[in-house]
């Protein structure tokens, strides 16, 4: 896979599965836009790995869920790299807590989806007028918008969802335009996410319970983005690709 001459944008590109993803589309050649949000030492840390390894690549900072803050992020991208961008991938989002339906408001659910769907669109429609044919867009949705999530995730996993049918409806949208749209559906992969919210031994057993007995790596997601951005994946449009070690058959 060769992404020499390409302009990739990556939201929530500054920690975990989003620096895998900015670290190895760099590697592949791109000039990557790396997109963070409250992270700073993470993203700074990810743009040093980036340069020091022979990369091309800028930091914007920005909330996704903000109209103002997308349209800043392209015209970062615009100036640093021109006129076109011919990769995007949507890694921003979060579970933020784990809550019931009973301990759960309005409030909260709202959020929820604006963090991981309306941020999505934003980011999605405004980057599509810079693409043209051949561009490839990359969302992440989770295992969750497939099986519903764990305890207290219905918001997150409702916004996963909602994540996958965008995902189809872009493509059928662009498909036109020969811009290639899918997304991926992580299952348990080794971040701060599940540092955070997933205790140790829920962990173990869900490693233990999936087919190759592990849990999965930052990188190995990244190296399926890749593949995605690439024209390797030429006629690959409107899928929505589980990487679980095969917890989980779609």
């Amino acid at each position: 896979m060769n992404l020499s001459g390409k302009v990739a944008i990556v939201t929530g590109g500054g920690r975990d599965i989003g620096k895998e993803v900015s670290k190895k589309l760099a590697a592949l050649g791109a000039k990557v836009v790396i997109n963070y949000f409250d992270n700073a030492d993470q993203a700074e840390e990810t743009l040093e790995e980036v340069k020091s390894a022979g990369g091309d690549a800028i930091l914007v900072q920005g909330d996704m869920t903000s109209e103002a803050a997308v349209a800043n992020l392209v015209a970062k991208a615009k100036e640093a790299y021109g006129e076109e961008v011919h990769i995007l991938v949507n890694v921003a989002g979060g579970l933020v807590a784990r809550k019931t339906l009973e301990e759960m408001d309005l409030d909260f659910f709202n959020f929820l989806i604006k963090l991981n769907l309306t941020s999505n669109f934003l980011v999605t429609k405004a980057v599509v007028p810079l693409m043209k044919s051949g561009a490839s867009i990359v969302n992440f949705a989770s295992q969750a918008g497939r099986d519903g999530g764990g305890p207290g995730a219905s918001a997150y996993s409702t916004a996963k969802g909602g994540v996958i049918t965008f995902t189809r409806a872009m493509a059928k949208e662009l498909g036109p335009k020969n811009i290639r749209v899918n997304s991926l559906c992580p299952g348990m992969i080794a971040t701060t996410f599940h540092d955070t919210f997933t205790k140790d031994e829920v962990r173990e057993k869900v490693a233990m319970g999936t087919p190759l007995r592990r849990e999965g790596k930052a990188y190995e997601v990244a190296d399926l983005v890749a593949y995605l951005a690439s024209s390797e994946s030429s006629f690959l449009t409107g899928t929505n690709i589980d990487i679980n070690g095969g917890l989980l058959f779609s």
